[in-house]
C-alpha cells in the first residue's frame, strides 16, 4: 500500500459486477492499492445472477 493516489485513479470509486471470484479479486486489488471500503455493499438480483456494488474511498480521505 502507498500513501499516494495512483495516477489516473479517482479518490472515490464504485465497483459493480456479478457476485463472483472476479469481483472479489477486483475489490481486493483496490484494497491493496490503498483504497478502503466505504459503506456496505449493495446486492441485487437481475433475474439471472446476483449483482453487487461496493464503494471505495482512497484511504487518505475522510468518510
Amino acid at each position: 500500500m502507498t500513501d499516494q493516489l495512483p495516477e489516473g485513479l479517482p479518490r472515490y470509486r464504485v465497483l459493480t459486477g456479478p457476485d463472483d471470484a472476479k469481483f472479489c479479486h477486483r475489490v481486493s486489488e483496490a484494497l491493496e492499492l490503498g483504497y478502503r471500503l466505504h459503506g456496505s455493499p449493495a446486492v441485487t438480483f437481475n433475474g439471472e445472477q446476483v449483482i453487487v456494488a461496493q464503494a471505495l474511498l482512497w484511504a487518505g480521505e475522510q468518510a
